[in-house]
């Protein structure tokens, strides 16, 4: 059910955005540059609007969206429920999922950091 409820609602965004870029370009590309601005992606000379403002509300637009909607519903976690069984890549470039490091009953610590 909440698959359907997504994709009725994605659907319904990427009709609408799609035609009000054919009714009104000049303020939809000034709308999507604002949202661009959250990303810092305007700040790059090379990265221009024409190059990727043109995709969305597009068919691809609407598979990548349904996708990871769709792969965030696997993606929660509940207080007393188990943990979600994600994805996770080690450093060596592997994809494994986060509970096969489960060992016996001793607790899964995960430690976030980053480098930069």
């Amino acid at each position: 059910l909440q698959k359907i409820l997504i994709f009725l609602h994605v659907i319904m965004c990427v009709v609408i955005g799609k035609t009000l870029m054919i009714l009104f370009p000049n303020a939809m590309k000034r709308y999507i540059l604002k949202q661009g601005e959250k990303s810092r992606m305007n700040e790059n000379p090379k990265f221009s609007y024409e190059n990727w403002g043109p995709t969305f509300f597009s068919f691809k637009y609407l598979l990548f969206v349904l996708k990871v909607k769709w792969k965030r519903l696997e993606d929660e976690a509940y207080e007393g429920c188990p943990a979600p069984n994600t994805p996770v890549v080690t450093f060596n470039g592997e994809v494994r999922r986060l509970l096969d490091f489960m060992q016996d009953n001793r607790p899964l610590i995960l430690n976030f950091g980053s480098c930069t």
